[in-house]
Formats: structure tokens, C-alpha cells, sequence
């Protein structure tokens, strides 16, 4: 089995209906790739709530430990984990249902991505955020 995601023009509409992104794994560290990425996709006008149990704030805005400690809808979470995580944070996904389980560039699990799609729900694996956003914009 193959993960499918939806077509460059489906990514570009999902990003232009999405206000908030709950951004998994998010760093507080500058140099990090998910620090980067959060803060493009905030400066672009984006909510961005950080989900990292490790620390308390980052980009101004205050840490969740968990998708489940956000209030209100999420329409995009967007995930800096190993691929090994994936499956535990698609049924936390669903327990808060949010619109979009996207897992950035590099990460990819097929158990995830089929229990995402029995769900019915839109799934994104293997690409860049901010790189999409880029590229429809």
C-alpha cells in the first residue's frame, strides 16, 4: 500500500480555508527546522499552537502537551514526530477532529495514513508545509 496525498490544487485549497495549525514536535530552538517552518507559516497569517510537552512557550504562544489541551477547532495539524508516533497521534487526531493530519517531509507511516483514511479523513505525509504553501499561494 502507497500513501496517496490530495493534488497540489486540493493542498492549495486546504491551505487557503485553514486558520489554525496545531504544529506537533514544535522546537523552541531556532536552528530547528520546526521552529522555522511554525514561524514562516505564522508570519504568513496563520494561528500556530505548539504542541511540545517540553516546553512552555514558544513564538510567543503559550504550549499544549497534548492535541487534546487545545480549545476550539483545529484545521490543520501539521507533525514534526518520528514516523513511529504517527499512529498514536492519528487517534488523538481524531479525538479532537481537526480537519488535516499532515506529517511533514521525511515522515511516513502506512498504518496511520489507513486508519486516518477508514476514518474518512484528509491525509497528508512525506511534504512540507511551507513548501506547499509556497507553491500555491
Amino acid at each position: 500500500m502507497m500513501v496517496e496525498n490530495p493534488s497540489l490544487e486540493e493542498l492549495g485549497a486546504i491551505l487557503k480555508k485553514a486558520k489554525r495549525i496545531a504544529v506537533v514536535g514544535l522546537s523552541n530552538n531556532p536552528e530547528r527546522t520546526s521552529y522555522q517552518i511554525a514561524k514562516a507559516m505564522q508570519e504568513a497569517g496563520y494561528e500556530i499552537i505548539p504542541v511540545n510537552p517540553t516546553i512552555d512557550e514558544v513564538l510567543g504562544v503559550k504550549a499544549v502537551k497534548s492535541l487534546k489541551e487545545i480549545n476550539g477547532h483545529v484545521d490543520i495539524v501539521d507533525i514534526f514526530r518520528r514516523s513511529e508516533h504517527l499512529p498514536g497521534l492519528a487517534r488523538e487526531f481524531l479525538e479532537i477532529d481537526a480537519d488535516v493530519f499532515w506529517a511533514q517531509q521525511g515522515i511516513v507511516n502506512e498504518e496511520a495514513y489507513q486508519f486516518l483514511k477508514e476514518h474518512d479523513r484528509t491525509v497528508v505525509m512525506d511534504l512540507c508545509i511551507k513548501v506547499i504553501h509556497a507553491l500555491t499561494r
